[in-house]
């Protein structure tokens, strides 16, 4: 009976067996498939949280890079600002420099006419006393105008006031025609004399002792006129007067 027992007792312990072997085998998997997921979470959230780092890193760079630009916009801002007002100071400095110069260049100017002057006179250096030129000028245009009267007065009053100005010779000439356009013959000739006695190395000279001898022949002086023409041939031959002199010379003849 024990042995039927026993026999009866071995198919359900084995079956007994084989359920908690089922068990125990279905049980593996299931705790394997856990484990698995877990650490697959796990990698997804050390993933999502290096995302994240990145992410912030990155928002971080590109905030830097945002602020350095705008920094950068600023600095050429203030740089072309800089310029602009360099250009404006160069401009300001060159008008400056430019008014100085022409202030200086005016109050040089103002200031020689109160200071003896250098001047060349119809080829002859000479030093000029302040107001010698504007008289001198005034008269001559009072010629030019045709205003014989008031010009023969003002070279008379040039030639009294500046007796040592190398205008006297220019001065006296043009007296001479001064007086010869206003028929005063005798006085002409007088002056264009002392042209030629006082300053017979002039270069109005020759041209004086041409108009006297031109104011001679006007007068019927034929004798006198060919003398002072033998004259001006003789004393300035290198010179275009004394050509204009022989010719007249050939004429009287």
């Amino acid at each position: 009976m024990k042995g039927r027992m026993s026999h009866r007792f071995s198919p359900l312990r084995a079956a007994a067996a084989a359920c908690v072997a089922g068990v125990a085998f279905a049980a593996l998997p299931a705790h394997a498939g856990i484990f698995d997921d877990d650490q697959a979470r796990q990698a997804i959230l050390d993933l999502r949280t290096k995302t994240d780092s990145l992410t912030n890193q990155l928002s971080a760079a590109q905030r830097t890079i945002l602020d350095q630009s705008n920094r950068l916009d600023q600095l050429n801002q203030q740089v072309a600002t800089l310029r602009g007002q360099n250009e404006d100071m160069a401009n300001q400095l060159a008008t400056l420099q430019k008014q100085q110069k022409d202030y200086y260049t005016d109050l040089d100017t103002r200031l020689k006419k109160f200071e003896p002057q250098q001047e060349t006179v119809d080829g002859m250096q000479g030093t000029v006393q302040p107001g010698e030129m504007d008289a001198f000028n005034a008269a001559s245009q009072q010629f030019r105008n045709g205003d014989f009267k008031n010009a023969a007065a003002s070279f008379r009053s040039f030639i009294a006031k500046f007796p040592q100005s190398p205008y006297q010779p220019t001065a006296q000439y043009w007296l001479g025609n001064a007086l010869y356009a206003l028929k005063d013959y005798k006085g002409s000739t007088a002056t264009w004399q002392n042209v030629v006695n006082k300053y017979p190395q002039h270069p109005r000279a020759p041209e004086a002792l041409l108009a006297i001898a031109n104011n001679q022949i006007e007068q019927g002086q034929k004798a006198a006129a060919k003398r002072t023409l033998e004259q001006v041939v003789s004393q300035y031959g290198n010179s275009d007067v004394a050509q204009t002199a022989q010719s007249k010379l050939s004429q009287l003849k």
